[in-house]
């Protein structure tokens, strides 16, 4: 541990100052700030020849200048002679631009992935990407945290009985099964369409919700639209109460005001990959801060971390 070093950017130092706790040393010292014209500037405060250096930062809204922060901060590290480093990305923007859904677009996320590799990065550690095959657009090894462990203990302690695990879209079906087994419930999918952009109709509900409290699975919710058409479906169907559990808060424009007005959604339950804008009644953020600190610990001791994706 005495080469193992935990920096921060600034999209989420609390969860980095959490996963040091965890890990039971100190934050290291960096310094990022900007110049008059808005170019980032990163300058490293101690030395990190030859350590195992992991750099703390969700790229999450304000998206772009989180992932330059974090580019060059990775490029600062290689600079320093850093001998491995590790970008620990608990949230990973760009994700959902993964393939070419139209004509003449751009892959995005393949293009993040090559942007993090040329800046220097050994290894990436993240959780719950949006779809698996991102993996692949990496050229070096990827570490993919799940957060189902953690929902899964959370409504087993609150009141986990007739339960219904909802996937918002057939394309989440999978996930949603394995979630529904761990907590000996049933699955209910959501047939639903997209006419255009941040925009979701939902069609109709496929599996038994009557009487049940449902719990709407996903791993992102950006401006709320999909969960709340998703939880009126669902009451209209006849379950008792509908909860959200997601992975990545993004909750864009006036999603968490959205989220309060609801009559129809009881709970958002969700993690703290990325912080929250607000706080509000209606969201538990439970934290992700041991199972990456766990990692963080197996990877420096070159031990297996495979049981932490399970």
């Amino acid at each position: 541990m005495e080469k193992l070093k935990v920096f921060s950017g600034r999209a989420n130092r609390q969860l980095a100052e959490e996963i040091a706790n965890y890990l039971e040393i100190s934050l290291s010292e960096m310094e990022v700030s900007e110049f008059a014209d808005q170019e980032t500037h990163v300058k490293i405060k101690e030395n990190v020849r030859g350590a195992d250096v992991y750099i703390v930062q969700p790229t999450s809204p304000p998206t772009n200048q989180n992932l330059m922060e974090l580019l060059i901060i990775i490029d600062a590290m290689t600079r320093s002679s850093a001998k491995r480093i590790t970008a620990v990305i608990p949230y990973y923007g760009y994700a959902r631009q993964d393939r070419k859904t139209e004509p003449r677009v751009s892959i995005a996320s393949k293009l993040c992935a090559n942007l993090l590799v040329s800046a220097g990065s050994h290894r990436i550690l993240t959780m719950d990407l949006h779809a698996g095959q991102i993996q692949g657009f990496f050229d070096i090894p990827v570490d993919p945290l799940i957060a189902a462990p953690i929902m899964v203990d959370y409504f087993k302690n609150n009141g986990g009985d007739n339960l219904v695990i909802v996937s918002p879209d057939t394309g989440g079906a999978e996930r949603a099964r394995a979630v529904a087994k761990r907590l000996d419930a049933s699955l209910a999918i959501i047939d639903k369409r997209r006419p255009e952009k941040n925009l979701t109709e939902v069609m109709h509900v496929i599996g038994e919700v009557e009487g049940k409290k449902a719990i709407i699975f996903d791993d992102i919710i950006d401006t709320g639209g999909t969960v709340l058409r998703a939880a009126s479906a669902l009451k209209r169907e006849g379950a008792k109460s509908v909860s959200v559990f997601c992975t990545h808060p993004v909750l864009s424009k006036d999603a968490i005001e959205r989220l309060e007005g609801s009559e129809d959604v009881l709970m958002l339950v969700t993690t703290n990959t990325i912080p929250l804008r607000r706080e509000s009644k209606k969201i538990v953020a439970l934290s992700v801060a041991s199972l990456f600190g766990e990692a963080i610990r197996r990877i420096n001791e070159e031990t297996s971390i495979s049981s932490l994706f399970q």
